[in-house]
């Protein structure tokens, strides 16, 4: 699932390419989208690049190709877009119901929110009928969901694209944790935090996608990272 302005964007790049068959410059899509400045755009073209929806040829100017659409939101790519409103997902891990309880096996049935972005934030897809079974022994106290892990930013910390990782709910979090983080009340990303003074860093643990510095009070701790579950 897209955000809203992800698919606005790639709306607009995969209808202008087939009208023009050239790429929309720069200044074409901050105005399409009615943004203030072009490293909002930045932004944008890297999520879909990093999420496979877009390929960017870098030695071609003006060269973006839409590799794929949403497949809920694929016959809507064939005409400009319209406001969607508000994000189709809230990110709000608030549970609906008491705290799991183990059964016989030892197992606990945590809540499956969704995809979580290890590259650059997106929403988690909240699914309140998806439930897992977790080792008992993986948890400790307090309460916990799951959340699937997508791209690859954090791989040298041994997560990768696929898996399945097992959150602590806490509002807070020391230097160096790996933490759910939620940027400006509805994108959400895994990453290591740091504190720097009244900024936060949000650090992928992969030399190929750059440090996000941020305003402290963009940034909120949803959860803490206690463990990790991979299908083979």
């Amino acid at each position: 699932m897209l955000t809203q302005k992800q698919y606005e964007l790639l709306s607009f790049i995969d209808v202008h390419v087939r009208e023009t068959g050239t790429s929309p410059s720069f200044e074409e899509m901050k105005s399409a989208l009615n943004l203030k400045s072009k490293s909002g755009i930045h932004r944008l073209i890297s999520a879909l690049e990093e999420r496979g929806f877009l390929r960017r040829h870098h030695h071609r100017a003006r060269a973006l190709e839409v590799v794929r659409v949403p497949e809920v939101q694929s016959s809507a790519l064939k005409r400009p877009a319209p406001p969607l409103g508000p994000n189709v997902v809230r990110a709000d891990f608030t549970p609906k119901a008491p705290p799991p309880r183990a059964n016989d096996g030892g197992a606990v049935q945590l809540p499956l929110y969704g995809r979580i972005a290890a590259g650059l934030p997106i929403e988690a897809l909240r699914n309140e009928s998806a439930q897992i079974d977790v080792p008992a022994s993986m948890l400790g106290n307090g309460e916990h969901y799951a959340l699937e892990v997508a791209g690859d930013s954090m791989v040298d910390a041994g997560i990768v694209d696929g898996d399945t990782v097992l959150i602590r709910r806490a509002d807070r979090a020391e230097n160096g944790q790996i933490v759910v983080a939620l940027i400006d009340e509805e994108e959400v990303t895994l990453k290591r935090l740091r504190k720097r003074g009244n900024s936060i860093a949000l650090e992928p643990a992969n030399q190929s996608y750059e440090v996000r510095i941020l305003p402290a009070e963009r940034v909120k701790v949803q959860g803490l990272l206690v463990g990790l579950m991979r299908k083979y």
